[in-house]
This record gives C-alpha cells, structure tokens and sequence, in this order.
C-alpha cells in the first residue's frame, strides 16, 4: 500500500473524529496536536486506521511520531512487516 493512501486513510479518521478541523489544513507535515485533536482524539485516529489497515503498533513506538507522516510511515512498515 502507498504511502499517500495510508496518509488518506489517517485524513479520513482525523476528519470524521474532529470534524472542526480544517480539511485543507490536515498535511503529513503537521501533527494532530497542532491541529487542535486531544490526545483522546489522536489515540482514536491511530486506532481506526490501525484496524482499517489491519496492522498493530506497540504503544512504545507510537511514542516518538512528530507528525501525521511519521503515523504513515510507521503504518506502512507495519504492513510491509506483516506481508
């Protein structure tokens, strides 16, 4: 799976889970935080797109993302690791 459509799939929860967040303001540059998502809301946008992609991710490794694209590409190993 792409990069950009594991990028799609974080979008996606990010906007039906926060919907005042500004679509076009939702790049792989800039964090969930600083978007305005409480740490409640980031914990739900990991945990629907880990299932929709079907991978897992120890908490420990979630940890050290900065930023949406840090989440897509940690996914994306995820689901290179799984096969």
């Amino acid at each position: 799976m792409a990069n950009d459509d594991i990028f799609a799939v974080i979008k996606k929860h990010l906007i039906d889970i926060c919907p005042d967040i500004d679509e076009e303001k939702v790049t792989p540059n800039v964090s969930m935080k600083d978007l305005g998502a409480s740490s409640l809301d980031m914990v739900e946008v990991v945990s629907c797109s880990m299932r929709e992609l079907g991978v897992r991710v120890p908490r420990q490794e979630l940890s050290s993302i900065k930023d949406i694209q840090g989440l897509a590409d940690l996914l994306q190993t995820a689901i290179v690791a799984k096969g």
